[in-house]
């Protein structure tokens, strides 16, 4: 039996992992092995580079955090896991698939995104997602289409006004 100092420790880092899990919008769990640690700073890098960061956790403490919170992902928590987590939807599951790449022993396991159980396939397809800034831009893009259209339109019909 673990001494209470132990169980302690134990309990403050599943607490860690809770608090992380439900201040986050996105959280994923991806496989790190083989990936050197030059490689892991560079990831960490891109991901604080768009609010995002991860930690590796003992399987055991994030499946009772998980447990705990009512979040089924044990299927993500075979082998060594690493726990990545975000404010922003999508930009941590981009920045791995991203990493991936280049990297191909980083894989994207299961996550979860606004609270919904995402498999390897829905993480990829949210990878293939453009990021916030883009598609605020082709909104953007789209409403000034609409605007100078309108104008043209009012333009041309002001001058037709004109010759009658």
């Amino acid at each position: 039996m673990a001494s209470e100092k132990i169980l302690n420790q134990k309990q403050v880092v599943i607490d860690e992992i809770k608090d992380r899990v439900q201040n986050a919008k996105t959280i994923v769990l991806f496989d790190y092995r083989g990936i050197t640690d030059s490689e892991s700073k560079e990831l960490r890098s891109k991901l604080k580079e768009n609010s995002s960061d991860y930690k590796v956790y003992k399987n055991t403490l994030m499946t009772r955090a998980f447990n705990d919170l009512g979040i089924d992902l044990s299927e993500g928590l075979t082998g060594p896991s690493a726990f990545a987590f975000s404010s922003d939807q999508i930009a941590p599951i981009k920045v791995l698939s991203d990493f991936a790449k280049n990297h191909p022993a980083l894989v994207l396991k299961v996550g979860i995104v606004d609270g919904e159980k995402a498999d390897q396939a829905k993480l990829v397809e949210y990878a293939k997602l453009p990021s916030r800034e883009q598609l605020l831009t082709m909104l953007a893009g789209g409403m000034i289409g609409l605007v100078r259209d309108l104008s043209i339109c009012l333009d041309l019909y002001s001058k037709q006004k004109e010759e009658n």
